[in-house]
């Protein structure tokens, strides 16, 4: 049982708020405005209204230490105004609760083991890890990791209305991982300066007109696969990237997964995800448009190729390109005609902070984290420096924020051992197999991946 500290109202302060309600009812009965005056309600009105609130209710925790982990030092380092902030409310937290809040910090090599076998054995090391969503999903399946909404509902979510704290995508059919909001996302980037030289439509106007698809894709990408000096060989390439991860966005923004974690089913023969496999393999087979410089289409330093300054089109994150040495901008990847605006991208390196089972008091352990990071925001909008350091126009950073931060799907293919989806890309893209024989060659191994797993 945790030791409560109550501070009680005292007698005095009760009789001084009584005077003080009184006068109130005088002052209102003499306004003569309105016969319904506040002075002019009923005593038992009056009497409701001047009862005591009780104050919070605070457990004492009695120097508990509440452990946070991560694969890097999640220590506020105080050097900045918002870090000196996040410090102060940590230590405010400690004395209210009457805790001491540690950060620990795990090489990632040995991070996911620490946590499984610690968790089994009923001892997480931490009570709060952060974890990469291909590592929590099997974690969640098997039992290892607590879901969220009982500690997310009512008055205990005090951050959610000024956006301090998010749930993050449900996984495993549930919602279970939650953090700090930030604005951050993956999209579709041109080189301004190739599309300046070959007089190409700019892709932000397409996009405000509503005509920024997979057709319009296809036909800029042809438009700027070019050899200008006749050499037969092409100064410029339509677009670039390494085939997995092409794969995985074309089928996000068509609305398709490779693997449906809600209910445990493998969906590399959904229609959706079918139209997306024969439009890559046009790009790269028919359409010849993508630019594969090291000569292997499943190599993922083709991520990188777009650097060389002679691609059009490419896909990347925020991460990628802060050292660029050409002018470009950004809009969302084209939705697929069985796409929407909920998914703009496919989020396969997602993480988040999850509560290990095995935690004491684990709603409670949720609230001080909460109240960790309930500080004002001191920028205009979470991530606002990062961004601003990246990008060189103000409608990119507005691209961002308004229409592709938060709008990942969950890629999570990679949480389930011996899962086929490389092997289909690179039948279609590098060896030109067809798209329904490579799925009906994969589907019953991709299935059985899922099983192995469970749901």
């Amino acid at each position: 049982m945790l030791n409560k500290k109550i501070k009680p109202l005292t007698f005095g302060l009760f009789i001084l708020i009584i005077l003080f309600v009184g006068a109130c009812s005088s002052s209102g009965s003499s306004n003569g405005n309105s016969s319904e005056s506040e002075g002019n309600k009923p005593a038992a009105t009056v009497e409701n209204q001047s009862s005591p609130q009780e104050e919070e209710e605070v457990p004492d925790l009695g120097g508990r230490v509440i452990r946070l982990s991560a694969w890097w030092d999640l220590t506020p380092n105080g050097e900045s105004a918002s870090s000196k902030a996040e410090l102060e409310q940590i230590a405010a937290v400690e004395e209210k609760y009457n805790v001491n809040i540690e950060f620990v910090n795990v090489p990632f090599d040995n991070y996911v083991d620490k946590f499984t076998t610690t968790t089994l054995a009923g001892e997480p090391f931490a009570d709060i890890v952060m974890l990469e969503n291909k590592a929590a999903l099997p974690a969640i399946l098997k039992g290892q990791i607590l879901p969220i909404d009982e500690f997310t509902d009512g008055s205990s979510n005090i951050n959610n209305e000024q956006n301090l704290i998010k749930k993050n995508e449900p996984l495993g059919g549930g919602n279970y991982g939650f953090g700090r909001p930030g604005n951050s996302g993956v999209s579709l980037m041109y080189n301004r300066e190739i599309f300046k030289q070959l007089g190409l439509p700019d892709l932000q106007e397409l996009y405000a007109k509503g005509e920024w698809n997979w057709s319009k894709f296809e036909e800029i990408a042809k438009l700027a696969t070019k050899d200008t000096n006749n050499d037969g060989k092409n100064d410029y390439w339509g677009f670039s990237g390494w085939g997995l991860d092409i794969a995985r966005h074309f089928a996000a923004v068509n609305g398709a997964k490779a693997v449906d974690d809600a209910v445990g089913k493998e969906g590399i023969s959904d229609p959706k995800m079918v139209e997306a496999l024969e439009f890559i393999n046009k790009l790269y087979n028919v359409d010849k448009v993508v630019k594969v410089k090291t000569g292997n289409r499943m190599e993922w330093t083709e991520m990188e190729t777009f650097k060389d300054g002679d691609v059009a089109m490419f896909i990347a994150a925020e991460w990628m390109v802060g050292d660029l040495q050409f002018d470009f901008s950004i809009v969302p990847i084209p939705n697929g005609p069985q796409g929407s605006d909920k998914y703009v991208f496919a989020d396969s390196a997602g993480q988040g902070f999850f509560i290990p089972k095995g935690v004491k008091d684990p709603q409670l352990v949720y609230k001080i984290y909460e109240e960790m990071v309930d500080i004002p925001p001191l920028e205009d909008f979470p991530g606002q420096t990062w961004l601003e350091g990246i990008y060189k126009h103000q409608e990119d950073i507005d691209m961002v924020v308004q229409h592709i931060s938060g709008r990942g799907m969950p890629a999570l293919e990679d949480a389930y051992p011996d899962f086929p989806l490389s092997s289909v890309v690179e039948d279609i893209i590098s060896k030109n197999a067809s798209v329904t024989s490579t799925i009906d060659k994969y589907k019953q191994q991709a299935q059985a991946a899922v099983d192995a797993l469970g749901k």
